[in-house]
This record gives structure tokens, C-alpha cells and sequence, in this order.
């Protein structure tokens, strides 16, 4: 096994290689949970991994309850399935950072306040969405809420968070271009919030799934640092999987996969795909933007900054943009010879996704 040839793998359990028919809720269960913000990304992440995605088909799904979106990893707002969501909320919420000292001071909530307060809120939002200004108009109508409603007025998302993690409400479909929160448990689909340790395995063997051969050392910075899971718990879950991990090693890299994907695994061969990602995309912050395999050292600052990607063969190989109806490619020397035959036709995949004509310019 190479990491040329694991990677190969995880290309086409994203769903990059080969590209299919998937719809836009089969793509998101698929990554497990897609960064929201900014629109044009999460529209790329998911569009650029179907074989006709158009720009607006994420949003298009949101508004048909085919999604939901909330406050999730590192307290970003994320795209999950609704029979999915309920398992990363969870593990969210399992950090109760509601009952911190800080927060119990500043919105003047204890943590006995909450479940009053939570179906308040609940019934707010019992007849429909609501905007940011018209759930601040209801909050104004309770003398023992009152006091919150500026925190909205002001954009305060922080006191909104432990809602959507607690699955009170979500993020709806814009209204005139304003955003809306909505019930989660009116959305077709949703199973509610189950424990934490039941959440737990589930959520480990779906990241496998997607982003494996994983380092054992990767759980703790995804669950701990993007959704503040404690490291014992994530110890706890993976013992729970138990023989259904197998370990093997890559180049001398210790990792996990799911055992019942050893044969696919160790079938694959390596790809010679180029593709187009946005900033940020699923490929590279599930494994984590330090992991050598996929962003090479030498090419971790164009990452960070949430440049464009270019993948070729699943490893950051160039950066792009878009000027003037121009698609500006900056390949990396390193990355080796260019195939330009592949670049255009990811750029004819890029101009149909938004519907405009692009030129190609490589740099």
C-alpha cells in the first residue's frame, strides 16, 4: 500500500474520482458536514463533485428541507444531512459550554434557565422561520427575555449556538436575502439529539469512511478541536468500534480504516485526476491542513489562507482564481509536469457549474 494508491481511495469515496450522478444530500452525507460560509464554497465543495452541479443547488436543497444547516464544527455554520446532523449536534453540545461561568454572567442565564428558555424559543419559531430581527422582536416580548434581544440586534451568534447544538432550531433558507432559524424537528427526516455515546461511534466511522487511512493522533484534533469533545470520550468511542478498525501502515505511517474496507482499499490504484476545489474544501481540513500527504509543508501557506485548490492525483498542486472571465491557474514547480488537457477541462467543468464562459491562463 502507497499513499498514492490510498488516496486514490478516498478521491472516489469523496466522490472525486470518478465523478457521478450523486445528488447534492448524497454529497453531503458523503463529506459528513460541509462548511456553510461563504456561499460560493459550499455551492463549489458540493457542485464540483457531481457530474451537472450548478451554482445554487446547495441552497436550492436547504429550501427544500433536503439539508440543514447550524452551528457546528470549531462553531461554524456547517451543511449536514438531517438524519446525520443529530450526531455531530450532539457531540457540539457534549462540551455544554452554556453552563460556563462567563456565559451564565454575560447573557444572564443559568444553566436551570435554559430548558425554559430553549422552548421559548421553540415556540417562536412554531409557525415558520423567522428572521434574525423578527426572533429579536419575540425575545423583546418576555420580560425575562428581554435583555437578550439586543445580543441579535447586534449579530451576537454566540447566544444562538447552544440552540442549534441542543437542536432546537437551525439555519433556514434566505428571505429577500435575509437569513432565517428554523425548527429542526420540522424537517423531514430529523431524528432529534441522541447521546453522546451513541453519537459517538457513528461519527468516527463515517469520518473513516470519507477521510481514511486516518492517523489515530487525527481524532482528537477533529472531535476535540472542531467540536470539543473531551480526549477520554474519544478514546471511550474507538474502543467501542473495537475489531471493526484495523490498523496497517502506509509509508511507514500508522493508520486506521474500517476492516470491511481492507479489499476496496487495498484494490485501488493510484489516480490521475486534476480537480478544482474551492478554499478550504472538506479534502483538506478533514485530514487536517498539516497532513504532508495531501498539503505538502512547502505548500501549506497558499492553504491557510484559504486559497483555491488544485488537486492533482489528491495532493495540492496549485492554487486558482477567477478575473475578468479569466481562470488564472498558479501551479506549483514542485507538483511536476502540467496537464493541461486535464486543467481544461476542469475549467469547462467550472464554467458550466456558474454558467459563464472561462478562459484558461496557467502561471
Amino acid at each position: 500500500m502507497t499513499w498514492a494508491r490510498a488516496l486514490a481511495w478516498r478521491l472516489r469515496r469523496q466522490l472525486l474520482d470518478p465523478l457521478e450522478s450523486a445528488s447534492v444530500a448524497d454529497v453531503v452525507g458523503r463529506l459528513g458536514a460541509v462548511p456553510a460560509w461563504p456561499d460560493i464554497a459550499a455551492e463549489l465543495a458540493v457542485g464540483l463533485r457531481r457530474r451537472a452541479g450548478r451554482q445554487g443547488d446547495v441552497a436550492r436543497a436547504l429550501e427544500a428541507r433536503e439539508l440543514v444547516k447550524a452551528f457546528t464544527f470549531r462553531g461554524a455554520t456547517h451543511y449536514m444531512r438531517p438524519h446525520d446532523a443529530g450526531d455531530y449536534l450532539a457531540l457540539r453540545a457534549s462540551s455544554r459550554m452554556w453552563e460556563l461561568a462567563s456565559w451564565v454572567k454575560y447573557y444572564d442565564l443559568a444553566p436551570e434557565d435554559w430548558p425554559s428558555f430553549r422552548a421559548y424559543v421553540r415556540k417562536a419559531l412554531a409557525d415558520g422561520p423567522l428572521t434574525r430581527a423578527e426572533l429579536a422582536s419575540a425575545l423583546g416580548r418576555s420580560r425575562r427575555y428581554r435583555h437578550l434581544r439586543d445580543h441579535l440586534l447586534q449579530g451576537n451568534d454566540t447566544l444562538l449556538k447552544p440552540l442549534t447544538w441542543q437542536g432546537d432550531m437551525g439555519l433556514g433558507p434566505g428571505r429577500d436575502g435575509v437569513a432565517t432559524f428554523l425548527r429542526l424537528d420540522r424537517v423531514p427526516g430529523w431524528t432529534g439529539i441522541p447521546d453522546a455515546d451513541e453519537a459517538g461511534p457513528r461519527v468516527i466511522e463515517a469520518y473513516v469512511r470519507a477521510y481514511g487511512p486516518a492517523a489515530p493522533g487525527r481524532f482528537p484534533d477533529w472531535l476535540g478541536g472542531g467540536l470539543g469533545v473531551k480526549r477520554r470520550a474519544i478514546a471511550r468511542w474507538l474502543d467501542a468500534l473495537g475489531d471493526r478498525l484495523a490498523a496497517l501502515t502506509i509509508e511507514g505511517d500508522r493508520v486506521l480504516v474500517l476492516r470491511e474496507d481492507l479489499d476496496d482499499l487495498e484494490a485501488a490504484r493510484a489516480s490521475t485526476s486534476v480537480r478544482l476545489l474551492p478554499g478550504r474544501d472538506p479534502w483538506v481540513m478533514g485530514p487536517g491542513t498539516d497532513n504532508p500527504h495531501v498539503v505538502p509543508p512547502d505548500r501549506r501557506e497558499a492553504v491557510s489562507r484559504s486559497a483555491n485548490l488544485v488537486l492533482a492525483r489528491g495532493v495540492v498542486a496549485g492554487t486558482w482564481t477567477i478575473r475578468d472571465g479569466r481562470l488564472d491557474v498558479t501551479w506549483f514547480r514542485a507538483s511536476g509536469r502540467i496537464s493541461r488537457a486535464a486543467l481544461d477541462d476542469e475549467c469547462s467543468r467550472l464554467s458550466s457549474f456558474l454558467g459563464r464562459p472561462l478562459e484558461l491562463s496557467v502561471a
